[in-house]
């Protein structure tokens, strides 16, 4: 695999290489043998642990990229099936571009309800995908046409749709059933179904009378182990000149649970912190901590501008809780001064709803930690 330098090692938006990438050999190793063995597999993990990191790592493994087509589809921000279709499309149009085959070349020759998007660059006469989310007029027909394409590949395809039990709160209420018809009947592709919402995925994975029951292998993902991630980190810091204690990533690991990306984001304002040749110490963890809130201040604040006030009461008692139980009990709703259990109830399932809060057997808490800090200790 190439490897690509970068200012910052601990990389926080996207996937580089294997070199900035750490642990996760048995995941890895898990989705190669069902992925090439004819098996789905449906990846079910909370946000911000690491899946979406995973995925990309596994589809840079030398083997995978050199036999087959690799799809990446995130449609955590889809509300319908055609905006699922137009983000299916895109990505394996985008993926393709680059590439000089013939199976390429017949994007628009299949799916020919795109030909309206397929427009020449004036300059270099390469083509491009020039099209709106409004074009998807018949989103049936352009889902048939992108499934008959897929069967046509001239290698076999493996497709992450990520956040997928957003398809459950899709206007159309046939979608499950639909793309579990078109997913059965196709012969070239082997796909992986990640979600966050571990009650949705588990509902529509393990319901017998759900279109999804039983056609996935099941697969967690837990945080990397604290030791493993503690020797990852040492080592590139001293890979790039500058040296770190064992004890800071230890308490930045337990003070996030080993949730992958606020570790990373921490490290990353940690290694800013520390100059070429100096150590990072306990003593900057605060620091770092406070850089990072307050680079999100201006978002925390328009966020919370915007929710209405039995919302915002219930999100702040949460946050002060940490980890809030039996919330609608009288002494918390007396200790927090809320309206009554019903009210709490409702704005717990809108705070759901909106992932501004998670639940796992009855604890709630802030999803987001740095915003949870903000919370209790600043608004």
């Amino acid at each position: 695999m190439s490897v690509i330098d970068v200012n910052n090692p601990f990389i926080i938006r996207k996937y580089l290489s294997d070199k900035y990438f750490c642990d996760r050999v048995k995941e890895t190793e898990f989705l190669r043998k069902h992925m090439t063995n004819g098996r789905d597999v449906a990846l079910i993990s909370p946000r911000r642990i690491g899946k979406s990191g995973l995925i990309q790592h596994f589809f840079h493994q030398s083997d995978i990229k050199d036999k087959y087509y690799v799809f990446y589809i995130d449609i955590y921000a889809t509300t319908s099936l055609a905006e699922f279709v137009y983000a299916f499309g895109k990505e394996i149009y985008e993926q393709l571009k680059s590439q000089k085959t013939l199976w390429k070349e017949k994007f628009f020759q299949v799916i020919t309800s795109f030909r309206i998007g397929f427009k020449l660059d004036a300059m270099t006469g390469a083509p491009s995908f020039d099209l709106g989310l409004g074009d998807i007029q018949a989103p049936l027909t352009t889902l048939d046409e992108i499934f008959t394409y897929i069967d046509e590949a001239d290698k076999p395809c493996i497709i992450a749709i990520d956040e997928f039990q957003q398809i459950g709160e899709y206007a159309e209420k046939n979608v499950e059933a639909l793309l579990r018809t078109k997913i059965q009947q196709c012969q070239k592709a082997q796909f992986i179904f990640a979600g966050s919402k571990r009650h949705m995925m588990s509902n529509m994975f393990n319901t017998p009378s759900k279109p999804f029951y039983q056609s996935a292998i099941s697969m967690g993902l837990a945080p990397i182990p604290m030791d493993t991630y503690t020797d990852f980190a040492c080592h590139l810091f001293q890979d790039n000149g500058k040296d770190i204690d064992e004890e800071v990533v230890k308490m930045v690991w337990s003070m996030f649970d080993g949730y992958t990306w606020f570790v990373q984001m921490m490290m990353n304002e940690l290694y800013a912190l520390t100059p070429t040749g100096g150590h990072c110490q306990v003593t900057m963890v605060k620091e770092a901590k406070n850089n990072v809130i307050i680079s999100q201040e201006g978002s925390y604040k328009d966020l919370m501008s915007n929710l209405p006030p039995k919302q915002k009461i219930v999100l702040q008692a949460i946050a002060k809780e940490r980890l809030a139980k039996n919330i609608t009990s009288a002494k918390f709703i007396k200790k927090y001064n809320l309206s009554s259990a019903s009210s709490v109830q409702s704005a717990i399932k809108l705070l759901l709803k909106n992932d501004l809060i998670t639940q796992t057997d009855g604890v709630y808490r802030v999803y987001d930690h740095f915003f949870a800090e903000w919370l209790s200790t600043i608004y």
